[in-house]
């Protein structure tokens, strides 16, 4: 993976206290100002797939009693050590004490050679400065799920069926492989077989059943009544949750 930075560049009082400790350390700072929140892309959850730029918005609140001058650029790591450097945080105010500071950065497995060991849960270094020169740079100050995006297929047969025969449902699970570009079948995950009746809304889950070694999918249930029948795949740290595109089954 592309390394655009190893640490981040400071000024003013910011710049004399990182020269002066370790980054090792986890939290450097003066003064009372806190981060108090750290949110990426809205649900700490960034997908990735094969093709295309992903922009990943980075927001991070903090507080201080004489209110948030400003916030460097923000640091995403994972496994493997990738670092993803934001470009300089806009701060907005909350009110007198409180400031939310947002950036993004473009993501791109074309160019930034992402392996696949890159993926699982990232962090966000943070550093903030209170306009009375307080200031606090935190190392891990939250945390994101840096996932392989996911694709998922159902097919249920036959169609039209008679009610009480059995109707088969195949599909096959994947997800992208960031050093082939490609999607590859992820095998042996648990997937959930869910139905909906047609007519009504959400889905009950029927099954569970566990994909093949090349992430193929295949499970027979009793046929009911018109509906729509899909796979679900809840996800992990490393891999997006997905549900495939609904099959409906006329039932006669």
């Amino acid at each position: 993976m592309r390394i655009r930075a190893s640490v981040a560049v400071v000024s003013g009082a910011l710049a004399l206290s990182a020269l002066a400790v370790p980054a090792a350390q986890a939290d450097i700072g003066v003064g009372n100002v806190k981060i108090t929140k750290v949110v990426v892309d809205g649900d700490n959850k960034v997908q990735i797939g094969t093709s295309g730029a992903v922009t990943v918005k980075v927001s991070v609140t903090a507080t201080d009693n004489s209110g948030i001058k400003g916030a460097d650029e923000f640091d995403l790591f994972g496994p493997g050590y990738g670092i993803e450097t934001t470009g300089k945080p806009a701060c907005a105010k909350v009110n007198a004490t409180t400031s939310t500071c947002t950036a993004s950065v473009k993501i791109d497995p074309r160019t930034d050679y992402l392996s696949n060991k890159n993926a699982g849960t990232w962090y966000v270094d943070a550093m903030v400065e209170a306009k009375d020169g307080d200031f606090i740079w935190k190392e891990k100050a939250g945390s994101f799920s840096f996932q392989r995006a996911a694709k998922l297929t159902a097919n249920a047969t036959p169609e039209p069926v008679k009610k009480g025969k059995t109707i088969t449902v195949t599909g096959a699970l994947t997800r992208a492989d960031w050093e082939s570009l490609k999607y590859a079948g992820y095998g042996s995950q648990s997937v959930k077989l869910q139905y909906s009746k047609k007519s009504t809304t959400g889905y009950t889950t029927v099954k569970t059943i566990k994909a093949d070694s090349k992430g193929n999918l295949k499970t027979t249930v009793k046929a009911s009544a018109d509906g729509y029948y899909r796979f679900s795949f809840a996800g992990n740290s490393g891999t997006a949750a997905v549900n495939s595109a609904a099959d409906f089954i006329d039932v006669k």
